[in-house]
């Protein structure tokens, strides 16, 4: 099969209205990439306000040194990063997949990128023509009860009637690997429904949400997470943190880059990554006004993680936003946490903690709080707040509706202090 070149246009959502960003070349040989190149279109540079693509490949601080040329991605990737944090991943390929009655993993990535809609994550768009017009993504609030059931139709690999197929629209631009879709409220405010998989043995949507709640309790930034129960079903909603409004009541968008995009590396090398790493990323692409601010949140979220037995904290689930207000890059809300029931003793994280790699041991993590611009006493003080609502978390996810029977089944994954710290830190956080 011989490799054939496909030429797209990029987008960007700037103050309220799309502009032409510039021109995406991806070279493809079926549904196998090669290799990408990007040029970013004289005017839209000339834009103040003009929103760079990828702040590790494409950046546009300095304008003379992108005017003109055709770039590539870093390190000998096949791909932009801030272009595939704008493509769908693994379940929003699946709609894609479903809608056009294809295999798994058998269209080009211009299909993909193509075929997501225009209300995927962040502030790009990806289009055959600069003449073409934006295509609605999101469904109604009150199509909810048929996306789930098209989307459990998808996720058993059932057909999608026509009745259904308001899923294709709202599902097709999302990442992750479960049921999801993008949806709106009677306000127009944009959502993230998380459904029940058919494989799930547990209630899934509700303990998430909780997650995400005693996250907050315990300090974090999370977006407004609300539980939707349908006869027997429940859906988890977490509102989209990559879109505001406006004081003229118009609704913007900012851009969005994983943790992936800003440590410039493949999928693959994730596992070989560490906190430690993206505390390094924020200090360089972030802007300097939120550089010990979220530095501080990631150290409070890796100590999170590690006494929740989050082991999915991979760079995809750790997101940055461009936040207009600073003219910068930052830190995202966090949005994707879920405990793991688990009975080893040694417990490992994704990601690096410290010294001792990927074990989640809060000596460990305390041992890299240099790294986090923190020093031991303030590291500390952190670690007491997070145990001190995390040791209560029974507590907090009866409040938030969890029954006790589902309690039970991830109990195991929330650890004792004792079980994750020496008697010597154990003396420090007192």
């Amino acid at each position: 099969m011989a490799a054939k070149d496909a030429q797209l246009m990029a987008f960007a959502h700037l103050g309220g209205e799309w502009a032409p960003c510039g021109q995406l070349t991806l070279t493809e040989e079926g549904p196998r990439l090669l290799a990408s190149s990007f040029a970013y279109g004289l005017n839209y540079l000339k834009r103040p306000q003009a929103l760079e693509v990828d702040p590790v490949a494409l950046g546009v601080a300095d304008k003379a040194a992108v005017t003109a040329k055709r770039l590539l991605p870093v390190a000998g990737l096949s791909f932009f990063g801030g272009v595939r944090d704008a493509a769908p991943d693994a379940w929003g390929r699946r709609v894609i997949e479903a809608k056009l009655k294809v295999p798994a993993n058998s269209l080009p990535e211009s299909q993909y990128l193509l075929h997501a809609g225009s209300d995927r994550v962040g502030a790009l768009d990806i289009r055959s023509h600069i003449h073409d017009a934006p295509v609605t993504g999101a469904s109604a609030w009150h199509t909810l009860e048929h996306l789930i059931e098209a989307a459990g139709r998808i996720d058993e690999g059932l057909p999608v009637p026509t009745h259904l197929e308001a899923i294709f629209q709202g599902g097709s631009a999302l990442g992750g690997a479960r049921p999801k879709a993008s949806i709106r409220d009677e306000q127009g405010v944009l959502w993230l429904a998380k459904f029940a998989s058919s494989s799930d043995t547990m209630d899934v949507p509700s303990i998430e949400a909780a997650t995400l709640l005693l996250a907050k309790e315990a300090g974090q930034r999370v977006p407004p997470v609300r539980l939707q129960v349908l006869g027997d079903r429940r859906t988890m909603l977490i509102e989209r943190f990559d879109r505001y409004w406006s004081e003229a009541q118009v609704e913007c968008r900012m851009g969005f880059v994983s943790g992936l995009t800003l440590l410039g590396c493949d999928e693959a090398e994730s596992p070989n990554k560490s906190y430690a790493d993206l505390a390094d990323a924020i200090r360089r692409y972030c802007h300097p006004s939120v550089i010990r601010r979220d530095n501080e949140e990631l150290f409070r979220r890796m100590v999170f993680n590690i006494l929740v037995t989050n082991d999915d904290d991979h760079l995809r689930n750790h997101g940055f936003v461009w936040d207009p207000r600073l003219g910068g890059w930052a830190l995202s809300p966090l949005y994707d946490v879920m405990p793991r029931a688990a009975v080893a003793t040694e417990r490992y994280l994704h990601l690096g903690v410290g010294p001792q790699g990927r074990l989640a041991d809060l000596d460990n993590a305390l041992a890299a709080h240099a790294k986090f611009t923190l020093s031991q006493s303030k590291a500390c003080d952190i670690m007491s707040q997070v145990w001190g609502v995390v040791r209560e978390w029974r507590v907090y996810f009866e409040r938030y509706g969890v029954p006790e029977q589902q309690m039970d089944k991830v109990a195991t994954a929330f650890r004792h202090i004792d079980h994750v710290s020496s008697a010597k830190l154990r003396k420090l956080l007192l």
